[in-house]
């Protein structure tokens, strides 16, 4: 492990990641199993060298200057299954695995509650961190419990979901960015051959079902991966609108007074709290930013507004400045400041 640390030629990052954007590492470092991701941080804590975490890069816009430290490229692999006919599918699943090979892999074994995640790229560590979701789905609804490694604690702990802060795209794990390293994630499935209620009004028309009716977990799955391929959101090597990080900022969730200042025909869905969240993408097209505005490489999507994309060549600096200008031209018009959803390295909006 320690050979693995040593110093060589610094290697781009823009290759790990889906916009394919990034400077150089000092060092990067590939980790098969969980004792070994351990190991690995805590070496290179007790070295005091700076280290990133990195899985599918599908969450992430790395600066052209780079990141200067170590790289841990989280590999790890496994899912472990108990199966009852009673209480469903107890799955423990490595973080370095493939969310959507887990989820094809779910929808196969009619295991039920992942099924409108489909086409998420990324690796399953990363997805409690964000509270993943789509769809009317996210994985606060099905994780039992996370299992990580503290590194200011420097130990091993399992949190419950309870105990998760799961929130709107948040956790306890990004409110605290870098201490936890995602080791295995838990989940608690039901069985059935049909997914769960559909609770979003796109999918259900899409698979001609009414809203909280539930349709096939194969039918399911083809639907969304058909809706997010037509939004650009399935990863295509050919496809530029594809180079992206996702949504690049997420649905506002305002006080009620915040959202009673929005024009009448703005996008209102309340929230348990008493707040309201809004569309980031109705808010950005009305602001003057449409599908494929942009003037470099760096471009929003034209399939998706709330895409930034990389159309070939483009640099850090042109998508953030990109990013900022949507900001900004949002704040002006509605008042409402737009949070950027990927992990910033070496960067800031």
């Amino acid at each position: 492990m320690l050979g693995a640390l040593s110093m060589r030629d610094l290697t781009v990052l823009a290759p790990l990641t889906t916009l394919r954007i990034g400077g150089p590492a000092r060092e990067i470092v590939e980790v098969r199993d969980s004792d070994e991701l351990v190991d690995t941080v805590r070496t290179l804590d007790d070295a005091g060298q700076p280290l990133l975490l990195l899985g599918g890069g599908s969450n992430v816009v790395v600066a052209d200057e780079g990141f200067d430290g170590t790289v841990v490229l989280v590999r790890t692999q496994g899912l472990v299954a108990d199966v009852d006919r009673c209480s469903g599918a107890t799955l423990t699943v490595a973080a370095g695995e493939v969310w959507d090979d887990f989820v094809a892999h779910a929808v196969e074994q009619e295991w039920v509650g992942v099924e409108t995640l489909s086409g998420i790229p990324g690796r399953v560590g990363a997805t409690p961190i964000q509270n993943v979701g789509a769809y009317g789905q996210d994985v606060a609804q099905t994780i039992a419990r996370v299992r990580t490694y503290d590194r200011r604690e420097r130990r091993v702990v399992t949190y419950a979901a309870a105990d998760c802060g799961f929130g709107y795209r948040t956790s306890r794990f990004k409110a605290e960015p870098g201490r936890h390293v995602v080791l295995e994630v838990t989940f608690q499935l039901e069985l059935g051959p049909l997914g769960a209620p559909v609770r979003y009004a796109e999918l259900a028309k899409t698979l001609d079902v009414a809203v909280g009716d539930r349709a096939p977990l194969a039918d399911v799955r083809d639907a969304v991966l058909a809706l997010r391929a037509g939004k650009g959101m399935v990863l295509d090597p050919d496809d530029h609108d594809t180079w992206s990080a996702g949504s690049f900022f997420t649905n506002p969730v305002l006080p009620p007074d915040a959202a009673d200042r929005l024009p009448a025909d703005a996008p209102r869905f309340g929230q348990a709290d008493g707040r309201v969240k809004t569309s980031a993408a109705w808010l950005i097209e009305h602001a003057g930013f449409g599908k494929g505005y942009g003037e470099t490489a760096a471009r929003i999507s034209t399939k998706h507004s709330l895409a930034l994309t990389n159309r070939g060549g483009a640099t850090g600096y042109e998508l953030l400045a990109l990013a900022r200008e949507i900001r900004d031209g949002v704040e002006a018009r509605f008042g409402v400041r737009l949070e950027n959803e990927p992990v910033l390295v070496g960067a800031e909006l």
